[in-house]
């Protein structure tokens, strides 16, 4: 144990001969505890509700999903996409086609986004989960092709579960001129009767723009027979997901991208990063104020004890070891506020995470969850415990330093 550091050790523990300044020392104590929970607790209340978004978007997105990387379609027998499907890791492979088009039911319509799929659709997503109504999960049977419509867009078309008449899509023609004399010869119109099903992901983006149908429907309405403009995979259990996109994307090269479920939702993800990254330079502003409190208990510190300074001196300490003493008392005091702080805030989030404490509503039901969602995220501890160190110890150093080197040299 160095010198300074068994004197400060001293410091900290031992009675002043001002009662003021271990009140003080308690309460810097306290201050940077305080702020070190609540960084611990507002990021994770971010990482609940991150983790929240993607396990909705795990019911209706891919595992995986391979993209042109420019354009909005390939040709469905390329290759290099039939390679994909042949691999090991993959467990079902669905071409898809999407794309806008019109919508119209009765008085009503609305931009949609047609997603057309493959029969095995059912398979690659847990889209059953999602389900709603009296029917039966089916996209065609003979000649008739049914469309799945988000819950919201269900009531903005006034469709319901089940609507009686036909839903009628209707899609930009892709080649030719447009006729002025016939402007209803621009658009292809093709239309759906309904399986007796809405979804809901509890997402706006897809309940209220989204209808799922055949791909046969999709290529039709949109021209792109023999395309796709999506091939989605779900691997098999215990592949690392990872390692398969790294070895997919190898295989389609620059063609192509190859997307994971976060990166599918890519800004949804960046909003709620930049959201969380500005509480946490927020919450270290807080911190940087509440590690002056230690500044203010050091300076009273280092004045009780000027004696004690003196004496050191005369034992032949240096001005250097007397500037690391107090230097040692503003980080351990910084070390005790962190400690305790991510110690507090790890019980508070785990009493909401098992009991609910700070609920979202007064009545159940009324949001999506009735608590706020917490996942505590390691690294963020990591960071949070080395963020309360790094700032306690830059905002004592200054300070400390030209106060005890003005005492010294006295």
């Amino acid at each position: 144990m160095s010198f300074p550091f068994y004197i400060a050790r001293r410091y900290l523990f031992s009675k002043k001969s001002t009662h003021a300044i271990n009140i003080i020392s308690a309460i810097s104590v306290i201050g940077v505890a305080v702020a070190t929970m609540a960084l611990v607790v507002v990021l994770s209340g971010f990482n609940g509700f991150s983790d929240l978004v993607a396990s909705f978007f795990t019911t209706f997105d891919p595992q995986m999903k391979v993209v042109p990387a420019t354009g909005k379609t390939v040709p469905a027998d390329d290759p290099v996409l039939l390679k994909v499907k042949a691999l090991p890791e993959v467990e079902v492979a669905t071409e898809s086609v999407e794309d806008m088009a019109l919508a119209i039911y009765r008085e009503r319509q609305a931009m949609v986004m047609v997603k057309g799929v493959e029969d095995n659709f059912d398979s690659l997503t847990n889209i059953q989960s999602i389900l709603y109504g009296d029917g039966d999960y089916k996209l065609h049977a003979a000649n008739l092709q049914y469309g799945i419509v988000g819950i919201q867009l269900a009531q903005n078309l006034g469709t319901g579960a089940k609507w009686q008449d036909y839903l009628h899509i209707y899609a930009p023609q892709r080649e030719g001129q447009l006729d002025m004399m016939n402007p209803e010869g621009a658009f292809v119109e093709d239309s759906l009767v309904s399986p007796g099903l809405v979804f809901q992901v509890k997402q706006s983006k897809y309940d209220k723009d989204y209808i799922i149908t055949s791909i046969a429907f999709a290529r039709n309405l949109f021209n792109r027979q023999g395309e796709l403009s999506s091939l989605e995979l779900r691997m098999k259990a215990n592949v690392d997901i990872a390692s398969a996109k790294k070895k997919i994307q190898e295989i389609v090269g620059e063609k192509y991208r190859v997307l994971d479920r976060y990166e599918q939702q890519a800004d949804t993800f960046k909003i709620m990063q930049i959201e969380k990254f500005f509480a946490y330079v927020f919450l270290t502003f807080i911190l940087l104020v509440a590690c002056f409190n230690i500044i203010g208990s050091l300076s009273m510190l280092i004045i009780d004890k000027r004696d004690d300074v003196v004496t050191l001196r005369n034992l032949g300490a240096s001005s250097k070891q007397i500037t690391q003493i107090f230097l040692f008392e503003g980080r351990m005091i910084s070390l005790a506020g962190a400690v305790i702080g991510i110690l507090i805030g790890l019980l508070l989030c785990w009493l909401q995470q098992q009991f609910g404490l700070v609920r979202l509503g007064d009545s159940s039901g009324s949001f999506v969850v009735d608590a706020y969602p917490i996942s505590v995220h390691p690294w963020d501890i990591v960071l949070i415990f080395v963020t309360v160190i790094v700032v306690g110890w830059l905002a004592v150093w200054y300070p400390v330093r030209n106060i005890s080197r003005r005492l010294t040299a006295f």
